[in-house]
C-alpha cells in the first residue's frame, strides 16, 4: 500500500505548489519538512495491504462491554449492551475513518473555512454567517439538549469522536491535515447541530427570489406566466391526481398591495454559494401484492454531490433495544437511511421554497433602526469574527430583523448596482429543530404507528419519507414544517416594511400529504410536485417531473417484482424526457438540409433506443441538440434582461413546443423575418453538430466519455479522486448520474422473514487515500453492482466474512 500512496503524494505535493502559485483551489501546504518527515509526515498514512483493524480499547465513558466486527468491506457491525455505548462507538469509528471530512463539513457550515485556507474563502464564510447557519444551529442545539434522549445520544457520540481525537499524534493525523497544515479541534454537540444545518443548506436553501424578481420586472405578466407556469402538463404527483384534500386549516391573507410587489426594482446580487438544483433522489416501496416473495420491497437512492470521502458511512448498530443497518452520516449519530428487524425507511428531498427575502428600510447608515408596521423598530446585531489564516481577523457586523439576518447590505453587496438596498433572509432552518429525533425513532420503529411518531420530528429540510414493514404496510409522507403561503408568496423579493408579507403560519400537520397502503400497491417520489392543483396551499412554481413519470410507469407494471428487478430499475438509463422531446427534432428537421456530418449525427439520434447507456452515441447527440435548442428559442427574448434572471425550466420549453408549434417565443425578435419551429430546430441541430464534431475528434462521442462522471476528493486534488467513470444515466433519468452528482447510496430492501438487502455507494469506508478501502466501491457502483447488506447476528461472530474485531470496555 506504500507504493500506492507515494506516487499520489508526490503528485499531490506538486499540485499544491502549483495551486498556491496560481491561487486556484482552497488548499494550503504544510511546511515541507514536516510533511516529508519520516516519523510524522505523509509516509505514516500509507496503510499496509495487510493492515489489521483489530484492537482492544478501554474508555472511562463506556458503561459496559461492546464488540465491533468488521467484514471484508470494512463495514462495522457494532454490538453493545446499551444504546449510549453504541453511539459512543459510532462516534469513535466515524472519527477514526472520516475525521477530516467531518471537520471540513462543519467548518464550512460555520463559515470558518478562512481559518484554514486563507482569504480566498472569506466570501464563502461571510455568506454562510449572514445566511444564519450558526444562528440556526445555536437555536436547534438548545432544543436538542432539552430532550433527554437526544442529549444522551449526542453526548455519547461526541465523547466517542473526542476519544479518537485525543488518541491522535502528529504521525497518525489524517493525511489532509498534514497537507493543509492544521490540526483537528475537539467535537461538540453544537457541531452535530451545525452538520444538520449543513444538510438543510444542501437540501432546503435553494431559492430564486432575485432571479424571479428580475424576470417579473422585465417581462409582461402574460409572458411571465407563459415562461414560468405553476403546474406542468406532464405532472404525475407523489400523491396521485384525484386525491381529495380537506379545506385548509390555515388561510393566508393576501396583502392588499401584493400586485405592486410584482413591480419591485431590478436587483443585482452575486451569490457565492448555490445548492445544486439536482439535489434530489428516488424512493419507492411496493406492497407484497406486487412482489414474487409476497413481502414489501423498499428502494432509495439519494442524489447528491459525489465526493471522496463519501457523504455516507455504512454500518450496523445493534443493542438490546434496536438493531439497525444502513448509511450513516459521519458527523451525526444513528442510521439515516436503512432498515431494522421490522421495517425499512428512506428519504427524497421535498424541494419546497422555505427561504425568502425581504427588502429592509433602515433609518440611517447606522442600521440601528428599521421601518416596520408604521414605526421604527430596534435592530439587533451579531458580530461575526472571521479568522483568516495569515491575515488579521475580520469582524462582520450583521443586522438582525424580525425576518432574520440582513444577508445583503452595503458592506456585502456582491455585484449589486445601487449600494442602497438591504435584503433580510427568512429561512425555515433558522428555527429551532430536533431533527435527530426522527432518525433515533426510525432506528427503533417496529410498525406504521412508530413511523408516524418518528416523522413528525422532521421540520427542515422537508423530505418525502418512505416506509415499509414486514407486516405488509407501505407509506410515504411529504414531511416537513412548510409555510402556508398565498399564491406567489416567496417567488419574489417582498417588502420588509409590512408584516402582512410575513409567513402567517405553517401548514397543519394533519394536512401533510401522505399515502398509506394505497390501492395501486406502491408509493414513490422522485422530487416531483407532491400534489396536483387541488391541494389548498401554494407550493411554488416548478418541480422536476420526468423521473417521477418513468418511476410510476415502471411500478404500475403488473409483472411481479423481485429485489434483482429493483436493482435493475434503480440503474435504468431510459430517457423519458428524450421520449417526449426527440419527436420535435425528427418532425421538424429536413435531412436534405443537413451536411454529410450533420446527417450522420441526425441518424444516430433517429435510430437511438432512448437509453443513455455508457457506449451510446445517440444519447450524446440528443443531449447536445436539446442543449442548443433553448438558446436558439429564448436568447433573443433574454438578451436585455437584468442579471441575475431566472431561466425557464426545460419542461416549460418542451411542453410549450409540444402544445403550440407557433409558440410566440419561437420567432427571433432580433431578425426581420419570422422564424418557425422548423427553422429553430434546424439551427439548433447545426449548432449541436459543431460540438459533436469536436467531441468525436476528442474520442468523446460515446455518452459516458462525453458526460465524464467523476468522484472528486473534497480538496479537488485529482490524485485522490476517481475520474472518467464508465457510467450512463444523467438528468431526467432514474440513474441520475451526472458529471459529479448522482446516486450517492443505492439501497434495495426486501422485507421477507429474514430481510434481504442490497446496497452500494461511490466511495469506500476509509477516508484515507492511502487505504485500499478508500474508493474500492466506486468501480462496482459505476457498473451497477450491489453488495449484500449483511444484518449480522452475534451468533455469526465466527463467520468467514468477519476479518477484524475491536473490543471496547470500561477502563
Amino acid at each position: 500500500m506504500l507504493m500506492r500512496i507515494i506516487p499520489f503524494l508526490i503528485s499531490a505535493v506538486t499540485s499544491i505548489a502549483l495551486i498556491i502559485i496560481f491561487n486556484t483551489k482552497w488548499v494550503l501546504p504544510a511546511p515541507l519538512g514536516k510533511l516529508l518527515a519520516p516519523q510524522q509526515g505523509f509516509w505514516q498514512n500509507a496503510e499496509p495491504a495487510n493492515a489489521s483493524f483489530s484492537a482492544d480499547m478501554k474508555f472511562d465513558q463506556l458503561k459496559g462491554k461492546a464488540e465491533v466486527y468488521f467484514d471484508e468491506r470494512l463495514v462495522p457491525h457494532v454490538f453493545a449492551a446499551n444504546e449510549t455505548d453504541a453511539y459512543f462507538i459510532q462516534g469513535y469509528l466515524h472519527a477514526k475513518f472520516r475525521l477530516w471530512q467531518m471537520d471540513l463539513q462543519v467548518r464550512s457550515a460555520a463559515g470558518r473555512a478562512s481559518e484554514v485556507v486563507g482569504e480566498i474563502a472569506v466570501n464563502h464564510d461571510r455568506e454562510f454567517r449572514r445566511l444564519g447557519m450558526v444562528y440556526g444551529a445555536e437555536k436547534s442545539l438548545q432544543k436538542m439538549e432539552a430532550d433527554p434522549l437526544v442529549k444522551a445520544t449526542c453526548d455519547a457520540y461526541t465523547a466517542g469522536v473526542n476519544a479518537y481525537i485525543n488518541s491522535l499524534t502528529q504521525s497518525t493525523l489524517p493525511l489532509e491535515y498534514k497537507l493543509m497544515g492544521y490540526e483537528p479541534e475537539l467535537w461538540s454537540n453544537f457541531k452535530i447541530a451545525l452538520f444538520l444545518k449543513y444538510m438543510s443548506y444542501d437540501l432546503a436553501a435553494r431559492e430564486t427570489d432575485f432571479e424571479m424578481t428580475n424576470a417579473r420586472q422585465f417581462f409582461s405578466k402574460e409572458d411571465f406566466d407563459l415562461l414560468y407556469p405553476v403546474i406542468q402538463d406532464s405532472l404525475d404527483p407523489i400523491i396521485p391526481k384525484g386525491t381529495i384534500f380537506s379545506p385548509p386549516g390555515v388561510i393566508p391573507r393576501v396583502p392588499a398591495t401584493a400586485d405592486s410587489l410584482y413591480f419591485s426594482p431590478v436587483v443585482n446580487i452575486d451569490k457565492v454559494n448555490t445548492p445544486d438544483a439536482g439535489n434530489g433522489s428516488n424512493n419507492w416501496a411496493v406492497s407484497g401484492s406486487k412482489t414474487e416473495s409476497g413481502a414489501p420491497i423498499l428502494c432509495n437512492d439519494p442524489h447528491l454531490g459525489l465526493n471522496l470521502p463519501s457523504l455516507w458511512y455504512e454500518m450496523q448498530l445493534s443493542t438490546p433495544t434496536f438493531n439497525a443497518y444502513g448509511a450513516s452520516f459521519p458527523g451525526a449519530p444513528s442510521i439515516i437511511i436503512g432498515f431494522n428487524d421490522s421495517c425499512a425507511f428512506g428519504f427524497t428531498n421535498g424541494g419546497r421554497d422555505v427561504r425568502d427575502y425581504y427588502e429592509i428600510k433602515f433609518k440611517d447608515e447606522s442600521r440601528k433602526e428599521y421601518w416596520f408596521d408604521g414605526a421604527w423598530k430596534q435592530t439587533e446585531f451579531r458580530y461575526e469574527e472571521i479568522k483568516i489564516a495569515g491575515k488579521p481577523t475580520m469582524t462582520d457586523t450583521v443586522a438582525y430583523t424580525v425576518f432574520g439576518p440582513v444577508m445583503f447590505d452595503k458592506s456585502y453587496a456582491g455585484k449589486r448596482t445601487d449600494n442602497k438596498t438591504n435584503y433580510a433572509v427568512r429561512w425555515k432552518a433558522h428555527d429551532s429543530g430536533n431533527e435527530m429525533l426522527i432518525f433515533i425513532k426510525l432506528n427503533h420503529a417496529k410498525n406504521y404507528a412508530d413511523y408516524q411518531e418518528a416523522v413528525v420530528n422532521l421540520h427542515t429540510p422537508g423530505q418525502n419519507v418512505i416506509f415499509a414493514a414486514k407486516n405488509g404496510d407501505i407509506a410515504i409522507r411529504t414531511q416537513g414544517e412548510w409555510p402556508a403561503k398565498w399564491k406567489g408568496q416567496g417567488d419574489f423579493v417582498m417588502p420588509g416594511t409590512d408584516s402582512s408579507y410575513m409567513w402567517q403560519g405553517m401548514i397543519p400537520e394533519n394536512e401533510t400529504p401522505f399515502q398509506y397502503n394505497p390501492e395501486r400497491g406502491f408509493v414513490s417520489s422522485a422530487n416531483q410536485r407532491p400534489v396536483d392543483s387541488t391541494y389548498p396551499y401554494y407550493l411554488g412554481r416548478e418541480y422536476p417531473t420526468p423521473r417521477g413519470v418513468i418511476v410510476n410507469r415502471m411500478l404500475a407494471d403488473t409483472n411481479k417484482f423481485t429485489a434483482d428487478r429493483m436493482m435493475k430499475m434503480q440503474t435504468d438509463n431510459y430517457n423519458i424526457f428524450a421520449e417526449w422531446a426527440r419527436p420535435i427534432f425528427l418532425k421538424n428537421i429536413d435531412e436534405a438540409m443537413l451536411s454529410k456530418n450533420e446527417e450522420k449525427y441526425f441518424r444516430m439520434m433517429k435510430n437511438w433506443d432512448l437509453r443513455n447507456d455508457p457506449a451510446s452515441t445517440g444519447a450524446t447527440v440528443f443531449v447536445l441538440a436539446w442543449e442548443n435548442l433553448r438558446p436558439v428559442v429564448l436568447d433573443d427574448e433574454f438578451a436585455n434582461a437584468p442579471s441575475p434572471v431566472m431561466s425557464p425550466f426545460e419542461s416549460t420549453l418542451l411542453e410549450s413546443l409540444l402544445r403550440d408549434s407557433a409558440w410566440k417565443f419561437i420567432d427571433n425578435i432580433s431578425t426581420p423575418g419570422k422564424e418557425t419551429l422548423k427553422d429553430i430546430c434546424l439551427l439548433a441541430f447545426k449548432n449541436a453538430a459543431k460540438k459533436l464534431m469536436d467531441a468525436e475528434a476528442a474520442g468523446k462521442l460515446e455518452w459516458a466519455k462525453y458526460k465524464d462522471t467523476h468522484v472528486d476528493h473534497l480538496t479537488k486534488l485529482k490524485e485522490f479522486s476517481s475520474l472518467h467513470l464508465p457510467i450512463g444515466g444523467g438528468t431526467n433519468i432514474i440513474n441520475a448520474a451526472k458529471d459529479n452528482h448522482g446516486p450517492s447510496w443505492r439501497m434495495v430492501v426486501e422485507l421477507t422473514r429474514e430481510t434481504k438487502a442490497y446496497g452500494i455507494y461511490p466511495g469506500g469506508q476509509s477516508g484515507n487515500p492511502g487505504s485500499r478501502f478508500y474508493n474500492n466501491f466506486v468501480n462496482d457502483w459505476a457498473v451497477g453492482k450491489y453488495y449484500s447488506l449483511w444484518m449480522m447476528t452475534k451468533a455469526e461472530a465466527g463467520d468467514s466474512r468477519i476479518k477484524w474485531k475491536m473490543n471496547f470496555s470500561k477502563s
